[in-house]
């Protein structure tokens, strides 16, 4: 898949975050069940051969499909994601989701990390989105949002409820990150509800959500206004959000943190951000200057308009650094 070129575009939409400015725990415990229904056996390694399916989409809109192949790829990622370690260091809430995990990583989350990681799964993704994409860091590996459904459910009534009126399971916003790829996690039998909604420029709302267990969507969140609904008739509503950048240093890239700085590590957040975007001007510097030395060579004139274009680019790239990394009140 060729690469696309550093172009400009109009601005991106500017998210609004959480109301919750720090990182802070959930004050609603999730259900012990929930827990133990989680615990497997034996952990396993990450297999693509065994644990990825991959179906191209049958219809093509702004966001395509992917899946996971049965229940074993699910079922360790759950037993990470409800592990002791994960749920004491990882839990987080805000005023936009009250029971999040954020930033296992690695070392608490192996299956996980090693199959967004993978060679396999990354050319996949990026066949959905139309452009090759890696992931952008290992805090956002991953966001998983859970929501636990009322004791005192009428379905009956919520399907009577026009559907602009239906309670959110995650409030409506856009991602801080280009590309998400949302995998759901729960048992969707019996499920009402439970999709993600899209928004329109015109206000027009598209319902999406992957038919089973372990399917997932991809979308550029960064670009569109969506939220989760609640999902009624099952146990709960969990989903895997991963995040995607471009892998070509001289796409644009729009990433912010307004969305996930008063969910996070703020330090892990804040190194690994700096980090990701002072390599990405870093190829963009190397390739530049590989430019101008090949002009030289060629004896052609030097491009002052092209130079300052560039330049100006970096600059509000840097510009839009300062405006991310902020201290927090």
């Amino acid at each position: 898949m060729a690469p696309a070129a550093l172009v400009a575009s109009l601005p991106a939409p500017v998210p609004v975050g959480p109301a919750t400015k720090k990182a802070t725990r959930p004050t609603k415990p999730i259900p012990q069940s929930l827990i133990d229904g989680a615990k497997i056996g034996r952990s396993e390694s990450s297999d693509p051969s065994k644990h990825l399916k991959f179906q191209p989409p049958k219809n093509i809109r702004t966001m395509k499909k992917i899946g996971l192949e049965g229940q074993g790829a699910i079922k360790q990622m759950r037993a990470e994601i409800f592990s002791e370690k994960v749920l004491e260091e990882c839990q987080y809430s805000s005023t936009f989701n009250p029971n999040m995990i954020r930033g296992m990583g690695p070392a608490r989350a192996p299956f996980a990390y090693d199959a967004w990681k993978s060679p396999e799964v990354l050319p996949k993704i990026s066949e959905v989105a139309g452009i090759d994409l890696v992931t952008s860091f290992d805090f956002e590996i991953a966001n998983i949002n859970i929501t636990i459904p009322s004791e005192n459910q009428d379905i009956d009534e919520i399907l009577d409820t026009p559907f602009a009126d239906r309670t959110s399971a995650v409030a409506w916003h856009y991602d801080s990150f280009p590309f998400v790829c949302v995998t759901i996690l729960s048992d969707c039998t019996g499920l009402v509800g439970g999709e993600t909604a899209l928004k329109t420029p015109k206000g027009e709302i598209l319902k999406v959500r992957g038919p089973a267990t372990g399917t997932a969507v991809v979308m550029q969140g960064r670009y569109i206004e969506h939220q989760a609904l609640k999902a009624m008739g099952g146990r709960e509503r969990i989903s895997m959000v991963t995040c995607f950048c471009p892998k070509d240093p001289l796409v644009k890239d729009e990433t912010v943190l307004v969305g996930v700085r008063g969910v996070s590590n703020i330090s892990e957040l804040y190194t690994q951000y700096t980090e990701y975007r002072m390599e990405i001007l870093e190829e963009r510097i190397r390739h530049t200057l590989k430019q101008e030395r090949e002009r030289e060579i060629a004896k052609r004139p030097f491009d002052i308009a092209n130079t300052r274009s560039f330049l100006l680019e970096q600059k509000l790239f840097l510009d839009s650094m300062l405006n991310e990394i902020v201290e927090l009140d």
